[in-house]
């Protein structure tokens, strides 16, 4: 009886993170439309002056919302986490652990930028991908040292990144490797 009420708390808070990636998605494509601001893209000209192109209170409301929905949707995946690894331990010697279909992987950060002909973008990885796995590189601290750290020891060679877009996941191969750019990669990662 326990693991059934644990398995459809932790299918309830699932649905709710894939709601919750969803509106984030909706905000980040409103956001990086051609032309548009992006996710932390200058909303004043080079004089320092607002830019007359883009509705800057709407985007300042979209970057909150985008924040907040990261917040809430960070403390619903622990959540969902802890109640699936509970679960987990619960079921694990049960006949019906087998029927528990769930993500164990998180994601731990968000493409915010990235370059036109970069190697990030040649190789599919997208504005608002969330990543789950770089390398040998999942979760924990110092992350943004560690992300430098694997791409310059896989420079030129294929480095197998799963990521999460529109809340499934997929697999690429990025190679990190010298272009005209800043950087091996030619994106940046915010830490989620």
């Amino acid at each position: 009886m326990v693991g059934a009420n644990l398995k459809s708390e932790t299918i309830k808070l699932m649905d709710k993170r894939s709601a919750m990636e969803a509106e984030m998605n909706a905000i980040i494509e409103q956001l990086c439309q051609p032309g548009g601001p992006g996710l932390s893209g200058n909303l004043v000209d080079s004089e320092g002056f607002p830019r007359a192109d883009i509705d800057i209170p709407v985007v300042r409301a979209q970057r909150h919302r985008l924040a907040g929905v990261e917040t809430n949707q960070n403390a619903s995946v622990a959540t969902a986490g802890a109640s699936a690894s509970l679960q987990n331990l619960v079921l694990r010697d049960s006949s019906s652990a087998n029927d528990v279909d769930m993500i164990s992987s998180m994601p731990f950060a968000m493409v915010d930028e990235i370059a036109d002909a970069s190697p990030a973008a040649e190789d599919g990885l997208q504005l608002g991908d969330q990543i789950v796995k770089f390398g040998n590189v999942k979760a924990g601290d110092s992350l943004l040292q560690r992300l430098a750290s694997e791409a310059q020891a896989n420079q030129g060679h294929p480095l197998p990144v799963i990521i999460m877009r529109q809340g499934a996941l997929l697999n690429l191969s990025l190679t990190p490797r010298t272009w005209q750019g800043r950087g091996l990669l030619g994106c940046h990662f915010r830490i989620m």
